[in-house]
């Protein structure tokens, strides 16, 4: 784990209504780190980087809970604020990128827009960088796709724009929510090696937003597993893989479809569906998923190491027996 923190986040909470639906969240992100969030959907993992960004509106609102971007701490509800950061100091890559870009505007005037918007460069300076940004994420005929439009480009193509857009501030931490969702096998692994060499070229920091653990093994370098608003187990990629400790990792990472397996075997998966925040259980909030549970997970397990050092913690009270899950 890297020493130094590009963002940390203290007891974020997020409210809907009267409910809440982000429950008491603490991570943080080393410089050059990638980060994977990981959870089914409904487990939160969104509206956790929506708030990172000051994006939550109408009813949603951060209840409580501090983030820090390289020490200085982030006023979160303060848009005025937040947007001098976005685009520079933070950017995001939004899921389905087709309906996140500009439909009437060019992709190279969408890339150049932060640049130019933020005081970086004059229009013509902010439009060369951004045809070699399209360039340096595997865009052909960079200076022709510039002058298109998105519907005129692949959903592939349009990622990388979105990522171009996303990158040429050189901001100190990127979010990705779902950045490889509806790609193909192959521009998925294109995108995977894309964010891992820019994160080397660029020092940024990366959190990866995704249910896929897949990409997770691809790509991070340490994991947050969240369920039901909360994070329950936190470890570098390689023991989380090797030893999870709650079950609901176990589980999660039994989804994977494995090449050494028999032929012809039904992929598995976990039963029921996580709970409406209305119907959130008292106690661990995937109790009444787990095989494991008992009457003592009625109460509220804490986050605790588990292992030798503190980089593994865990939220469950029977640990010990997750190995012996399917």
């Amino acid at each position: 784990m890297a020493e130094a923190k590009t963002l940390d986040i203290r007891n974020l909470s997020i409210g809907v209504g009267e409910h809440s639906v982000v429950d008491g969240v603490d991570f943080s992100i080393g410089q050059r780190e990638i980060v994977a969030l990981v959870g089914e959907s409904g487990s939160g993992k969104s509206l956790t980087a929506l708030s990172i960004m000051g994006l939550l509106s109408g009813s949603v609102r951060q209840t409580d809970g501090t983030a820090t971007l390289e020490g200085e701490q982030l006023d979160l509800g303060n848009d005025t604020a937040m947007q001098k950061l976005r685009g520079t100091s933070l950017s995001m890559i939004f899921q389905e990128p087709v309906a996140s870009l500009n439909p009437l505007l060019s992709v190279g005037a969408q890339v150049a827009e932060s640049l130019i918007v933020h005081g970086r460069a004059t229009k013509a300076d902010a439009w060369d960088r951004a045809v070699g940004m399209l360039r340096d994420v595997g865009i052909p005929a960079p200076e022709q796709r510039a002058r298109q439009l998105p519907s005129e480009l692949s959903g592939g193509m349009c990622q990388r724009v979105m990522i171009a857009s996303a990158l040429i501030a050189e901001p100190r931490l990127l979010i990705a929510d779902e950045p490889t969702t509806a790609l193909d096998v192959t521009i998925q692994a294109q995108i995977l090696h894309l964010m891992r060499r820019l994160r080397d070229e660029t020092d940024t920091s990366v959190l990866i937003i995704t249910h896929d653990m897949g990409v997770v093994a691809s790509v991070a370098d340490r994991v947050c597993v969240m369920y039901g608003g909360r994070i329950v187990e936190q470890a570098e990629v390689h023991e989380l893989f090797a030893a999870p400790r709650h079950p609901y990792t176990k589980l999660l990472l039994a989804t994977i479809p494995r090449m050494d397996g028999a032929r012809k075997t039904e992929l598995f998966s976990i039963s029921g569906m996580v709970p409406d925040v209305s119907a959130w259980p008292e106690g661990c909030r995937f109790r009444t998923r787990c095989p494991l549970a008992t009457d003592h997970c009625a109460s509220r397990p804490p986050l605790e190491p588990v292992g030798e050092g503190n980089d593994h913690v865990t939220a469950c009270w029977h640990s010990d027996k997750v190995e012996g899950l399917a």
